[in-house]
């Protein structure tokens, strides 16, 4: 089942390579969508794919690369769009 999500992911997750770590991933599990940086030090990213890809990669981004403290992640699970083409890092 398609599915997308908007995430918020909190703690020590920049300046870590926390998003070229999740891009990496992310074009592992087939996920679709952005991630980037926030000014308040959370990262922000929206995830489209196969639910099940998705709750791979979520997996993952609560370990993140080596040197990120993950404390929480928000998800909100919305409709599927398909508007990506591929996983983006935006700046």
């Amino acid at each position: 089942m398609k599915a997308r999500a908007h995430i918020i992911i909190e703690g020590k997750v920049q300046g870590v390579f926390y998003r070229s770590n999740t891009k990496k991933m992310a074009d592992k599990v087939g996920v679709k969508g952005w991630i980037r940086n926030l000014p308040d030090g959370k990262v922000e990213a929206v995830f489209e794919g196969e639910k099940e890809d998705i709750k791979k990669l979520l997996s993952w981004c609560w370990v993140g690369p080596p040197g990120a403290k993950v404390t929480n992640i928000v998800v909100d699970w919305e409709e599927y769009i398909g508007e990506f083409n591929e996983f983006s890092i935006l700046y």
